[in-house]
């Protein structure tokens, strides 16, 4: 038998299913907080979401299947005490080595500046990756509170990679942000080239229908680093994060555009960010553990990767 501790592992897997050895997906802790600019706590949120996935149910009723069975590793967290700049390089090599094992990564947050690194790890490995960025807010500042390198401007860093984005939900921004993305409406729904932004506002979902899923999937490129902020939940679902704002996105319309997604593109890596465990509102762990859960299912059943 592997000696791969199951002590903390997603889900509560035991071996052989947490093997690393065998495992497609590999997730990573980064309990990392430095720029949070309202409530703060989000450094508990990968520890919360490892608790809560111990009783996520193995069995996915959506694909009538059991995703776990693909194999599930879980990395030690991975600590840093400095500053979001400094944090990028060491993430990227973190998650290269990942990448060069042929696993998916699956990154849990932590505040939303962790994505730079990691993205930057799978352009390397895949140039012609872009971002499928599920948010309240646009996340495209130059500059906030005294970094470039803070969770407002995250996306804004990924733009300079010269990687485009596809956002969904955003109904909080500057308008600075705002003058450099094109706004998603039905009937213009282009995908966006290399270092340019599409963003379909929370307020424009409805208009699209039952078509939003696949108008979505439509202007992805390939393949797709999905980076979901819980945020980007309506607050009365998740208000267990720092800058929850009203007016998001619910459930089950979540689900069908990460399988349309799916199905549509590859995708080759995951983060999950910004959930601020409370006392007393472990729903909101839960949720973010079978999202995570529910994601790995819709790539298990998706286009294979490479």
């Amino acid at each position: 038998m592997s000696s791969f501790p199951p002590e903390g592992a997603f889900l509560g897997l035991e071996p052989p299913a947490c093997d690393p050895a065998r495992a497609r997906f590999a997730v990573l802790p980064v309990p990392y907080e430095k720029t949070t600019t309202y409530a703060q706590g989000t450094a508990q949120g990968p520890a919360a979401i490892l608790t809560a996935s111990a009783q996520v149910e193995l069995y996915d009723e959506r694909g009538e299947d059991e995703p776990y069975e693909a194999g599930i590793t879980t990395l030690p967290p991975f600590p840093f005490p400095g500053p979001p700049e400094a944090l990028a390089p060491a993430l990227e090599k973190k998650v290269g080595e990942i990448l060069g094992r042929g696993q998916v990564p699956v990154i849990l947050g932590g505040e939303h500046s962790i994505t730079l690194g990691p993205l930057r790890a799978v352009k390397r490995a895949f140039p012609t990756v872009g971002v499928l960025h599920f948010d309240a807010h646009g996340d495209l500042r130059d500059e906030y509170e005294g970094t470039n390198y803070g969770h407002g401007c995250v996306m804004r860093r990924v733009l300079e990679e010269k990687v485009a984005i596809v956002q969904v939900g955003v109904r909080s921004l500057s308008s600075e942000e705002a003058a450099i993305t094109r706004r998603a409406r039905p009937g213009a729904v282009e995908k966006p080239p290399a270092g340019e932004c599409l963003t379909f506002y929370a307020h424009d979902l409805a208009s699209f229908g039952d078509a939003l899923p696949s108008a979505i999937a439509s202007c992805l490129p390939d393949p797709i680093y999905l980076s979901f902020d819980v945020d980007g939940f309506d607050s009365s679902l998740m208000p267990a994060t720092g800058t929850p704002e009203p007016g998001g996105l619910l459930w089950e319309p979540v689900l069908r555009i990460i399988d349309a997604a799916a199905r549509a593109r590859r995708i080759v890596a995951m983060d999950f960010v910004e959930l601020m465990p409370r006392p007393g509102l472990h729903a909101c762990e839960f949720l973010t553990a079978r999202l995570v859960y529910r994601a790995i299912g819709s790539v298990v059943r998706g286009k294979k990767n490479p």
